[in-house]
């Protein structure tokens, strides 16, 4: 197979071979889901998602797990240790489609939008090794100053008055109200960016994981699953990972990508790209992937910079009170692109959103949140198939919201009558008057009617999310012909170690996971859940692997087999000593 690409060479760190490199484990995404995953494989002794009793069965398992003799019930066979320890020296590449640096996309957003804090709690992030790391940098640093206060989660502080009005803020339906204990009241502030950015830095730090020769900037195209001419061993299955600039194989693949999908534009009737024949569709849909975007449009997810040109041009100009935005979405993310838009100095924000505006502290329900022994995450895994997941998903998520901060500050902005918010409202057509550089925009119901209708708009941005669906995703069209699986709701339906399915151990972290990590897959505390999982499942199939290639049986007394016991006292069902049996000298 040959490429007129630039192929991947031994400086990566891999090993190489015809037309490639091949590595122990290739990790897609340079994201917050792709570091927690590198990082939660250089460490030996996670802490971050156990309570002390399970931290304390771990430290056990890893310190006699594989030293001990284990005898089996159905034969009476008796095995020594494990023959692959765990191992924190796996060869890693990281591959980014944008970026070659940890967390670019996620820095380039961050400054891009001018966000100051993230929305999630300080137990959220990417450490595996303390659950209180990123808590204790900013008190250690003497940078608690940084930290904002999440009010009304903690104790039971909530009046029965505010209950009524935080049911109107969601929609109709009331938050699941969870008393937090007093004692985690440090854990619900809100992190700088910059905080939680060094924080990264130090999780890159600790584990060697700086970008070097580790991050590699290139888009993948496709990926594949058999054995490999030349480089299998013993017909060994490995993966072709095919990228803009080579091609490189592994045995364990990891997909970090948050949902993989291009942000698309929504297809409105009259809204089409200039020199394009006028559309006749009545019912929006996804954009082609091939169709430019229309002129003076964006979607939220591919601004580069903020305003676009067009409209900076007019502000500087001093038109700035004549210039007029439309933001279709009522999420966090509409919130702060019209804040930031009337501070950049536009005259004024128009906002469509389809429902109510719901003001929530997170994305997903309080009852979602908790540390530990967290009823909601116990009933979604308790569910007997991935359809009832699904609508779990969908009940816990419930749409866009935003914080209450931002609900200020967006109410400061109406009352100054300098931003416009219109619910239950959506756009049903627009027409582009290329002489003047305006949009004609239509909505269902009308709006404005006394005063003329909306006026024209010089720009309109989309914080309409990213649609999720995996079986639509091009570089795993050659995965789901040769190795199907099941989908719901556009996601994939993984086993329970996040891999495509038992024997193709291709992973997948972030919202790709949903069906089996719950409503917080796409958030800071889904990726460390998914990491802990997947090192769990590599772990296993590096022990497997080593089991068959030394000549073991792969089977009735599998590898899974010789850790019945210890994982029946891992899971915190059983006792250490249950574990121990009489081996005859």
């Amino acid at each position: 197979m040959t490429t007129t690409s630039k192929e991947p060479s031994a400086h990566d760190g891999g090993v190489p071979c015809p037309n490639g490199v091949l590595h122990d484990i290739i990790i897609v995404g340079a994201g917050p889901c792709g570091l927690a995953v590198a990082a939660r494989l250089r460490e030996q002794n996670p802490a971050a998602i156990f309570t002390d009793e399970e931290h304390r069965r771990f430290h056990w398992i890893k310190r006699h797990g594989k030293k001990m003799a284990l005898r089996h019930d159905r034969r009476g066979r008796v095995s020594g240790a494990a023959d692959a320890p765990a191992r924190s020296d796996y060869n890693m590449v990281v591959l980014d489609a944008d970026h070659d640096d940890w967390m670019g996309r996620w820095n380039h957003l961050f400054k891009t939008f001018d966000i100051k804090h993230l929305r999630s709690p300080m137990f959220w992030h990417v450490d595996p090794n303390d659950r209180d790391s990123l808590l204790s940098k900013a008190y250690v640093q003497g940078r608690e100053k940084e930290l904002m206060e999440i009010k009304n989660c903690v104790g039971k502080e909530v009046s029965k008055h505010m209950k009524k009005k935080r049911r109107k803020y969601v929609g109709g339906k009331g938050e699941s109200r969870v008393d937090i204990n007093e004692r985690d009241r440090n854990d619900y502030f809100n992190p700088t960016q910059a905080l939680f950015y060094d924080h990264c830095s130090d999780v890159v730090g600790r584990y060697g994981l700086q970008a070097g020769n580790l991050i590699h900037k290139e888009r993948v195209l496709d990926i594949s699953y058999a054995p490999v001419s030349g480089i299998s061993v013993t017909d060994e299955r490995l993966f072709t990972v095919r990228t803009n600039k080579g091609i490189r194989y592994a045995p364990i693949v990891v997909v970090a990508v948050g949902p993989g999908n291009q942000p698309r534009i929504p297809q409105i009737p009259g809204m089409v790209p200039i020199g394009t024949p006028s559309t006749t569709c009545t019912t929006p849909s996804s954009q082609p992937p091939t169709q430019p975007p229309p002129p003076q449009t964006s979607h939220a997810m591919q601004i580069h910079t903020f305003p676009d040109p067009t409209l900076t041009e007019k502000l500087a100009s001093g038109r700035g009170r004549d210039t007029n935005i439309l933001i279709i979405g009522g999420g966090l993310t509409s919130a702060q692109l019209a804040d930031l838009a009337l501070r950049k100095g536009v005259g004024t924000v128009w906002q469509l959103m389809r429902g109510p505006l719901r003001v929530k502290q997170f994305d997903v329900d309080l009852a979602w949140m908790g540390k530990f022994r967290n009823v909601e995450q116990a009933r979604f895994w308790q569910a007997e198939s991935d359809a009832e997941r699904l609508s779990l998903l969908k009940e816990a998520r419930g749409g866009g919201s935003v914080t209450p901060g931002y609900y200020r500050v967006l109410k400061g902005h109406v009352e100054g009558g300098m931003l416009r918010v219109f619910e239950r409202t959506r756009m049903t057509g627009a027409r582009f008057e290329e002489a003047e550089g305006v949009w004609r925009v239509e909505t269902c119901p009308e709006v404005c009617q006394g005063e003329g209708g909306l006026p024209p708009m010089d720009y309109i941005y989309f914080a309409t999310g990213v649609e999720t669906d995996f079986a639509a995703l091009p570089w795993l069209q050659t995965m789901l012909a040769s190795h199907p699986i099941e989908g719901y709701g556009g996601f994939p339906c993984l086993n329970d170690d996040l891999m495509w399915k038992d024997g193709v151990p291709l992973f997948m972290a972030g919202r790709l996971a949903a069906l089996k990590l719950g409503p917080s897959a796409p958030n800071l505390g889904g990726a460390r859940l998914a990491a802990e999982r997947i090192a769990w499942g590599i772990e296993e199939v590096v022990r497997r692997e080593c089991r068959l290639l030394h000549g073991g049986e792969d089977g009735a007394d599998s590898p899974e087999e010789d850790r019945e016991l210890v994982d029946y006292y891992a899971s915190g069902e059983g006792s250490m000593f249950r574990s121990l049996a009489e081996v005859a000298a």
